[in-house]
């Protein structure tokens, strides 16, 4: 009478183990500096809201002056948002003619590294 196998063979179970160390090795790197991607997206997140506020005040001021705010600096964007800006977060000043379109910097919290990006300011009156 023929016996049946059962379980796994010792090189069957060393295979496995080294294909899981590989992987291991593969994945870790990736693992390692997310609080830094985290604070960049962060940061990205707060400048395309800038951005997006930036266009909506132009849109509506453009429509009837009486709607938004002037945008003569880059700082001024900040006031178009809803709410404020968020807290540790700066904008770079430069002056921005109305009409014109200028990439304003964004610099992040310094707890979080201070991570800059850009957006784009519309200068009205």
């Amino acid at each position: 009478m023929k016996q049946a196998q059962r379980g796994f063979t010792l090189i069957e179970l060393v295979m496995v183990i080294v294909i899981l160390g590989i992987l291991a090795a593969v994945a870790i790197p990736k693992f390692i500096d997310l609080k830094g991607d985290a604070a960049q997206a962060a940061v990205d997140g707060v400048a395309g809201s800038l951005s997006s506020a930036a266009a909506v005040n132009y849109a509506a001021r453009s429509a009837k002056s009486t709607n938004g705010v002037a945008v003569a600096n880059c700082t001024d964007v900040a006031t178009t948002l809803q709410g404020a800006l968020p807290t540790g977060y700066v904008i770079t000043a430069a002056p921005v003619a109305a009409g014109a379109s200028v990439s304003c910097t964004l610099t992040g919290p310094a707890t979080d590294g201070s991570k800059t990006s850009t957006f784009v300011a519309i200068g009205i009156v």
